[in-house]
This record gives C-alpha cells, sequence and structure tokens, in this order.
C-alpha cells in the first residue's frame, strides 16, 4: 500500500536536513527521486549515494526560468515536495522590508510557483500525481521573532486547501505535513540552553521531533495508502500546537 515504484519524486530543498532525509524515504519506498536545491553540491553528493534512480539539480524556487528547467531536466515526476524554506530571526520591530520578502518570496512564492509548474506538467500528462506542502505548526500559532516565517507558513496552508479543491478533478491530490520542532545540528545549542529547555518542557510528548517521525505521514500522502486525501494539514509536534501552556 506504501509502496512507491514506479513512481517519481521532486524535492525542493534536498540539501538540507529535512529535504535529503524526505529523499532517502521514499527512495528506500522505491520512488526515483530528483534532489533539487540552490547548493547543488550537496543534492550531488546524496545522489552519488542513492544511486542510478537519483538526480540532482539546481534550482531557485524564486526564478521561473530555474524552475522550467529543473522540470525539463526532470520530467514525469508524479510526487512533489515542496521543502524549500527559510527563516529570519528578530523581533517584528526590527523586521525589514527586505527580511519578509525574503522570506515570503521563497517560503510561500516558491511553494506557488513550484507547485504550479508541476501541477501542470502533471495535468498535461495526465498522470495524476501527489503535491505535498511542508508546512509548519508555526502556520496555526506563533512564537516571537519570527513574523515573515509564520506569515508564509499560515498562508502556504491555505493555498494548500486553495489548490487541493482546484486540482482534484485532474487526479492530483494536495496536502500538508506540519510539524513541530524537530532536532537538528543547527538548533542544538538552543535547545541545550535553558530556555531550550523550557520550551520542550511545553511539549506534551517533553521531547523534539526526529525526522523519521515524519515518515509515515510523508509516505502517507505521497502514496496510494492516502487516496482519499486531499486539502489535509497533517500536524507532527507531539501536542505541543494543542497545549494550552
Amino acid at each position: 500500500m506504501f509502496s512507491l515504484r514506479g513512481r517519481k519524486a521532486f524535492i525542493t530543498g534536498a540539501s538540507g536536513l529535512l529535504g535529503a532525509h524526505f529523499a532517502r524515504v521514499l527512495h528506500a519506498a522505491g520512488a526515483k527521486v530528483v534532489l533539487a536545491a540552490r547548493r547543488v553540491e550537496a543534492c550531488e553528493a546524496l545522489a552519488a549515494e542513492l544511486g542510478p534512480d537519483a538526480q540532482a539539480i539546481r534550482v531557485d524556487v524564486q526564478d521561473e526560468a530555474s524552475i522550467a528547467a529543473a522540470f525539463e531536466a526532470a520530467p514525469d515526476c508524479d510526487i512533489l515536495i515542496n521543502n524549500a524554506g527559510i527563516a529570519v530571526t528578530k523581533p517584528f520591530l526590527e523586521h525589514s522590508a527586505e527580511d519578509w520578502d525574503q522570506v515570503l518570496s521563497i517560503n510561500l512564492r516558491g511553494a506557488f510557483l513550484v507547485g504550479q509548474a508541476a501541477a501542470r506538467r502533471m495535468v498535461a500528462a495526465k498522470s495524476g500525481g501527489s503535491i505535498i506542502n511542508i508546512a509548519s505548526v508555526l502556520g496555526e500559532r506563533i512564537i516571537p521573532g519570527v513574523a515573515g516565517y509564520t506569515a508564509a507558513k499560515a498562508a502556504l496552508i491555505q493555498l494548500t486547501r486553495q489548490m487541493a479543491v482546484e486540482l482534484a478533478r485532474h487526479s492530483i491530490r494536495v496536502n500538508a505535513i506540519a510539524p513541530g520542532y524537530i532536532a537538528s545540528d543547527i538548533n542544538a545549542g538552543f535547545f541545550a540552553s535553558e530556555g531550550g529547555q523550557a520550551m520542550i518542557k511545553r511539549i506534551p510528548q517533553r521531547r523534539l521531533g526526529q525526522p523519521q517521525d515524519l515518515d509515515g505521514p510523508l509516505l502517507l500522502l505521497a502514496s496510494n495508502a492516502g487516496a482519499h486525501m486531499t486539502g489535509s494539514v497533517i500536524t507532527v509536534d507531539g501536542g505541543h500546537s494543542i497545549n494550552p501552556l
């Protein structure tokens, strides 16, 4: 039911922790994978590790020409993981217009452009497919200092629903995964601090998520196991978003 044999997945932000993890999971389930990011060297290293069913491509999700070229080089994709994203951490009063524009350009506009390009090709091929937008629990709640990020992720969740309704007649399913805090080398120092430990205590499960905690939702939405799911947002956060504290 969860097999992806015969499928081809295009993963943006594949040079980062989660993007690379998603690529490994989809590849292990039988899919050919296209690893797409601006930092193509990291994608090339991962493609070499995964073997002939993996392809590395440079893409800038802010650039329509770059997106078009990437899909020309990697046709027939019927799974898209819209994962590229950044955050700028500053107090609201110090958040510049440039900060705002950069975050929304990659996290929201980029997801729109890549999603539209992928969907157009799926429609033309009459293949159907699955688009999975990587949102965040911060699309439904906030923490101080990331105004652009929370706004972009909230909009991405609503865009997911819009796409799901409009693309359903083409047999294209569009869903989102909303991770909570995922442990990584980048945030390890913060979560080891007093403030980070206090934040972990507000998670009902009392732990950070691990990349593998997203494997089940990813495979559910990518495969035929989720055939009757579209417009859904799967939250994976150890209960953090429902904790009133």
